[in-house]
């Protein structure tokens, strides 16, 4: 039987999910869903299919309690869907609690590692990023954002784990990959596990929402924080696992080396609409046999658009699904239906981020002095 290979820098995919729950001890988030108020539209569409220690938040929502969300994403380029959907929970966790920070950490190293993206460059792409994160909803307020490169502590962290972990070790977890990606994924744990420093309120849960192909990285860092758990007290972070995007031109995962499979929140909807007018569709080879037979929503990349991100709510989803898998809609006015949903959404989009491309200035400028301060407590 074929497995799923679990690649954070390449373009594998996931065609099991159950399986790879199986695989790597990932649990359903369905059993813990009820305990969230208003459920996100990832966790309703099952979008969030697994989870590790999600319980914590929970707990730690429910008793008001601090806890932290942190991801990271690289500036290798214009936000695409997959950023979207990280960028999403982290808004949605954000808001649960007023007790609740996000760290953004603005993945340079990574860039450099694994695109050889010059730090300069990603300097610029940055700023654009964190507009489109504001722009999709995050609080200021409650967030840090920083760069990898210039972040010490978690630099320190990365060099204190790195004697915890042997070459076999990761290539176990990664396979045969370049030193520089290796040293990526410690910064990477360096990241998600600063906010539990004593200078940020000490040991706290920690959730990373992430795409299911970055679980390598969350047991790396789980495993780190248990190896570290007497000199820190760490808790194992927890994380919240999204599905993989169909692509537009077929196939299991969207893809930024593989333009044509997606588009960005910097496309414009000219452009947007363009991919998704040739997208390929789980439709049948007939008309007589649409009617007949059902559309495949499943294996579509025009229905996941409305699933992941553009449907107005869980009802319209179901709509869709329903209305395609019985025949009712064919793929055509489906197409241009996710059409004007996707230009509605990126007008809007570009006018709000435009209008804050300030404002993540002064967020990236406020954060840099708010971790400066916290160094000298």
């Amino acid at each position: 039987m074929e497995k799923d290979t679990l690649d954070p820098w390449g373009t594998s995919a996931v065609k099991n999910y159950e399986r790879l729950q199986s695989e790597f001890g990932i649990a359903p988030v369905g059993p813990l869903v009820k305990r969230f108020k208003k459920p996100s539209p990832h966790m309703s569409r099952g979008i969030d299919f697994g989870q590790r220690d999600l319980a914590l938040i929970a707990d730690a929502v429910e008793n008001n309690k601090p806890y932290a969300v942190m991801s990271g994403i690289k500036p290798d380029g214009a936000f695409h869907l997959g950023n979207k959907m990280t960028a999403d929970d982290m808004i949605y966790f954000q808001s649960l609690s007023k007790k609740a920070k996000v760290y953004y950490a603005i993945a340079d190293v990574e860039a450099y590692a694994d695109n050889g993206i010059s730090f300069a460059e990603s300097s610029k792409t940055a700023l654009r990023n964190v507009a489109d994160i504001l722009a999709l909803g995050l609080d200021p307020e409650k967030a840090v954002v920083y760069k990898q490169s210039e972040e010490i502590r978690v630099m320190k962290l990365s060099t204190i784990f790195s004697k915890g972990v042997t070459n076999n070790m990761l290539k176990a977890i990664y396979g045969e990959r370049q030193i520089g990606l290796y040293m990526s994924a410690l910064v990477q744990a360096g990241d998600i596990l600063m906010p539990q420093l004593p200078e940020f309120g000490g040991p706290k849960p920690v959730l990373v929402p992430v795409g299911a192909d970055q679980d390598p990285h969350i047991r790396l860092t789980r495993d780190l924080a248990v190896r570290y758990q007497s000199d820190f007290g760490f808790i194992p972070p927890s994380a919240v696992y999204h599905r993989l995007e169909l692509a537009l031109t077929g196939g299991y995962k969207m893809s930024k080396r593989v333009p044509e499979s997606g588009f960005t929140l910097d496309d414009s909807a000219v452009e947007a609409s363009r991919r998704v007018r040739i997208a390929f569709t789980g439709g049948r080879d007939t008309v007589e046999e649409q009617r007949r037979l059902g559309g495949r929503a499943d294996v579509c990349p025009v229905y996941d658009l409305y699933r992941f991100h553009f449907a107005h709510d869980d009802e319209h989803v179901k709509l869709v699904y329903h209305e395609c898998t019985e025949g009712i809609r064919l793929c055509g006015e489906c197409k241009q239906e996710a059409i004007g949903l996707v230009k509605g959404f990126l007008e809007e989009h570009h006018k709000r981020r435009d209008s804050l491309m300030a404002d993540a200035k002064e967020l990236l400028a406020r954060s840099r002095k708010y971790l400066m301060s916290a160094g000298t407590q």
